[in-house]
């Protein structure tokens, strides 16, 4: 199936093709350790080898994809300790961003939160687990903007990157039927000025349902 054809032969198209595969990772189009090869990368998207090569080698050296001794591609099936670690990443730095971004949350950039809040709860009434990782990443990144950490919140994403299949999986173990309340919690201590609610709401949010894997 052609996934996305893309214009052949320029650094553009391989820009194209990694911006694609990176998003669709990050947003658990892929569950984990699907194997991906350059001549079916080539053949989804309508390129050739070159673009699909320069394309796997980034996300290689992001963690969004994993290379063995021999040779073959796949996406991240995360040992418990790498999900501990990855999770405390998160903890350390989202509550951080969310805390640079508080004195800037002014009253529009929260009214888009609970509208973004409104689309993940449709999200998980389909039960549409890509579309619950992409607007619930959007929820957070559209807080962590305001913090104007841009060194900080590339770190962010390159987790969430990492993170992208075991979170596909989590969500088919969580079993949502509502909006997580963490959410809820988040937009309340935003809108009150309340730094230490908003750190210990965005902590929770970030890595309780990352725990329920390695219990």
């Amino acid at each position: 199936m052609l996934l996305n054809p893309l214009s052949d032969g320029t650094g553009a198209a391989h820009d194209r093709l990694y911006r694609s595969l990176r998003s669709r990772i990050m947003h658990g189009e892929l569950d984990p350790g699907v194997s991906l090869t350059l001549r079916g990368v080539g053949r989804d998207y309508g390129v050739s080898m070159t673009p699909v090569r320069e394309a796997l080698r980034r996300l290689v050296a992001e963690g969004a994809l994993s290379l063995s001794a021999s040779g073959r591609i796949t996406t991240p099936a995360l040992s418990n300790e790498r999900i501990e670690e990855l999770a405390a990443l998160r903890s350390l730095l989202e509550p951080e961003l969310a805390l640079r971004a508080l004195p800037r949350a002014h009253l529009a950039l929260i009214d888009r939160m609970e509208a973004i809040n409104t689309t993940i709860a449709e999200q998980i009434a389909k039960h549409d687990a890509s579309g619950y990782i992409r607007t619930n990443l959007e929820f957070h990144r559209t807080l962590y903007l305001r913090a104007q950490a841009p060194a900080m919140l590339a770190m962010v994403e390159t987790v969430w990157l990492q993170l992208g299949p075991t979170m596909r999986a989590l969500y088919g173990r969580l079993n949502r039927t509502e909006l997580p309340m963490n959410h809820r919690l988040i937009v309340a201590a935003l809108r009150a000025g309340d730094e230490p609610g908003l750190r210990l709401a965005v902590r929770a949010d970030v890595t309780k349902g990352l725990r329920l894997l390695v219990n």
